[in-house]
């Protein structure tokens, strides 16, 4: 699946406004930070914020940490199995929704919970900050800065092996 030498991730949830989009910016940082050859995408399991950027208060919050978040919502595709080596959902509802949309069982084995990823949070998931205030959102963050630098650290012990 490595296009380019690259190894391929879709973060998703549920509006690709605000968790998603929080990770892929996240995940991106880490990786141009280490010099890894990762390419990262996000998308959501609902269609209706298609072409908007991420949720102002979800831009605010990572632009106090250093992160600039600049995607433009789109919904996942069938076509996004092929193209990404991981898909790494937010929450349960999220996953269960990408896994009905997984083409066969081979693709389906690409969906992760980012949850398994942020294991000093003890959370089962990923909250939506969308309906919370500034904490929500700073939680949220720190929930995907120690997922994005756990998962950044699974794909490089899987490439030195």
């Amino acid at each position: 699946m490595k296009e380019n030498g690259k190894y391929r991730i879709l973060f998703v949830c549920l509006g690709n406004i605000c968790r998603s989009p929080a990770a892929h910016g996240i995940m991106e940082a880490f990786a141009a930070r280490g010099g890894d050859a990762v390419e990262v995408d996000s998308a959501g399991t609902y269609g209706g914020h298609r072409g908007e950027l991420p949720d102002e208060r979800m831009r605010r919050a990572p632009a106090r940490r250093g992160y600039e978040l600049t995607h433009r919502a789109r919904q996942i595709r069938e076509e996004d199995f092929e193209r990404f080596d991981r898909i790494v959902v937010m929450d349960d509802m999220n996953y269960e929704a990408v896994h009905r949309l997984a083409p066969s069982r081979v693709h389906a084995e690409k969906i992760e919970r980012m949850r398994d990823y942020c294991p000093r949070s003890g959370r089962s998931y990923v909250p939506d900050p969308y309906y919370e205030g500034h904490e929500g959102f700073e939680l949220v963050l720190d929930m995907l800065e120690e997922g994005c630098a756990n998962l950044l650290g699974a794909i490089r012990s899987r490439s030195r092996s």
